[in-house]
């Protein structure tokens, strides 16, 4: 067996892995429900036969736990591509404004770190650019769970803050912007050819707010790929080598959703509604003054309860948005 051989069989293998644990992730979910709803309805005939008002208030809890699950599978079964189950890395970049810009845009990675908190996921900060003053400059968070990806897919686009400005001495009311881009991770089993000569690799100072924590050594690596012009930096570990590693990852990423790009652009060239909802598009509005609303302008849903979805809530515009692609629209 030559070498092109045993890689494709490990390919396949992988590939068969993954399906395996796909239908996992569906199969005893879905065992567990049913159960729940077996319970429950043996609970409901038992209040028949005999008021309990401690059994009745169990039963309307599991009632409300069994909704918001047959929820999460509705939604699921909108999460049809073929990189949907993946994990996703979410890039922050904020506008120009200078601080109002970057305090949007730390505002927006808590938003993030918050959804990622309400739905069990894991998260990991893979890289932070600081503020001068206040905020950041960018960001880059990586969503570890199944088909956060699918749902995260959704926030790609320019995000827009109206407010009154807490770094204006005059109080006027601001306008913000920060961008959001969402990439499926890539993992083994996607081989994402680099090769060394194509790579320019920087090192440099990490940048900080400063005093004794700065680091004076470069451990920052900035890794540039040269036919593309890509570029992946990270400077969040002290350890160069760490850096390094991670901002390869970050670039097998963005390298991997170039080609994602190729494909949705080709499919754009025969649906011209998607320039409508295409990333560098402002897709919602945060309004905290003079009144609070958050307005998705692709699916129209406003939230006037503002705070709420700052603290993570975000999951009525993804449940939104993915329903107006299942309906025809295209939501890619």
């Amino acid at each position: 067996m030559g070498d092109a051989d045993f890689w494709n069989d490990q390919q396949r293998a992988q590939s068969v892995v993954q399906e395996v644990k796909t239908l996992r992730n569906w199969v005893e979910p879905y065992d567990a429900l049913g159960g729940k709803i077996k319970t429950s309805a043996e609970l409901d005939e038992l209040l028949e036969m005999e008021a309990d008002d401690e059994m009745s208030a169990e039963l309307d809890n599991d009632i409300e736990t069994i909704e918001e699950q047959l929820e999460t599978f509705r939604l699921r079964t909108l999460l049809q591509e073929p990189d949907d189950f993946r994990d996703a890395q979410i890039e922050i970049s904020a506008g120009a404004g200078g601080t109002e810009a970057q305090d949007w845009a730390q505002m927006l990675m808590r938003m993030y770190e918050r959804w990622a908190q309400r739905k069990g996921y894991g998260l990991e900060v893979l890289d932070v650019s600081e503020g001068e003053e206040a905020g950041i400059k960018g960001a880059v968070l990586e969503i570890h769970g199944m088909y956060a990806f699918g749902f995260l897919k959704a926030e790609s686009g320019v995000h827009r803050l109206v407010r009154i400005s807490p770094f204006d001495s005059q109080a006027r009311r601001h306008t913000s912007f920060a961008s959001v881009f969402v990439y499926p991770v890539v993992d083994d089993t996607i081989n994402i050819e680099i090769r060394d000569e194509d790579l320019r690799i920087d090192v440099y100072r990490a940048s900080g707010a400063g005093g004794q924590h700065v680091n004076k050594t470069s451990s920052a690596v900035r890794i540039t790929h040269i036919p593309t012009g890509v570029v992946a930096a990270s400077q969040s570990e002290r350890s160069q080598h760490k850096n390094k590693a991670t901002a390869m990852k970050m670039l097998k990423n963005r390298l991997y959703n170039i080609e994602l790009q190729k494909q949705l652009e080709k499919k754009a060239e025969i649906d011209s509604a998607k320039s409508d909802v295409s990333f560098g598009s402002q897709i919602r509005s945060y309004v905290f003054q003079p009144y609070t609303m958050v307005n998705d302008h692709r699916t129209e849903l406003k939230i006037p309860d503002v705070q709420k979805v700052m603290d993570g809530a975000i999951d009525p515009f993804i449940e939104a948005w993915l329903t107006r692609g299942s309906n025809g629209a295209d939501a890619s």
